[in-house]
């Protein structure tokens, strides 16, 4: 019966993806800064697609509160929202407590010297742009390593507003250098078979970024709702 009701579809369009991954990260890396408007047609221009693929993209940013869309008149990068970053920091925290518990409880054997070479790389990466990038590196390892790969999406999803925070935070004077070692101190935990200790670490690895939203927020005040 469903053969005769179900039609195939066709694959989606790599256009779309392609056109959404870019955007989203002009915005999280704050290329695009909070309130900068949005052009389809010029987005369009740019990318070299049609404004189709960019309206897919524009819809899914603005599913993932990246984007503010007002009818009729407007589009542009939404400013960071505070509640939205509160809720992800909540999400990531009892996800990945879980996730550094599991792992103390039976390190895989390769981890530690996964680890290890990442944080040589973050270590190398300090003062520069592809440092935000390698502590995401980081975390997603731990996921794909407690078996939960398939949720690092999910996360990164909601993480939008917490990652531009973040983005805005990094260059704070020894904050990259905190966050190798707190991350450090993450791989030494779990490959010692430490739970609480690697529990205290990642906690303190994402509470030092709330910590800062005031004087963030005091020097980009246009950038937050």
């Amino acid at each position: 019966m469903l053969g005769s009701m179900l039609q195939p579809i066709a694959p989606r369009p790599l256009a779309g993806d392609a056109a959404y991954a870019s955007l989203r990260q002009a915005i999280v890396e704050l290329v695009l800064p909070p309130g900068s408007p949005l052009s389809r047609a010029e987005i369009a221009l740019r990318l070299g697609l049609s404004q189709t693929p960019v309206r897919e993209a524009l819809s899914r940013l603005q599913a993932e509160g990246l984007v503010t869309v007002v009818p009729s008149a407007s589009t542009h990068v939404a400013r960071i929202d505070l509640g939205s970053v509160a809720q992800a920091q909540f999400l990531r925290t009892a996800v990945e407590v879980e996730m550094v518990r599991r792992l103390a409880a039976a390190p895989p054997p390769a981890l530690a010297a996964a680890l290890q070479a990442m944080l040589d790389d973050q270590r190398r990466l300090v003062g520069q742009d592809g440092f935000a990038q390698a502590d995401d590196a980081f975390h997603a390892a731990l996921y794909e390593a407690a078996n939960i790969g398939g949720l690092w999406p999910l996360v990164r999803s909601r993480s939008g507003h917490l990652d531009r925070l973040r983005r805005l935070n990094l260059p704070g004077p020894g904050k990259m250098q905190a966050v190798v070692g707190e991350h450090a101190e993450i791989a030494r935990a779990i490959a010692a078979g430490d739970a609480p200790a690697a529990e205290a670490a990642l906690r303190q690895n994402f509470s030092a970024t709330l910590t800062r939203i005031p004087a963030v927020r005091a020097q980009h005040p246009d950038w937050f709702a």
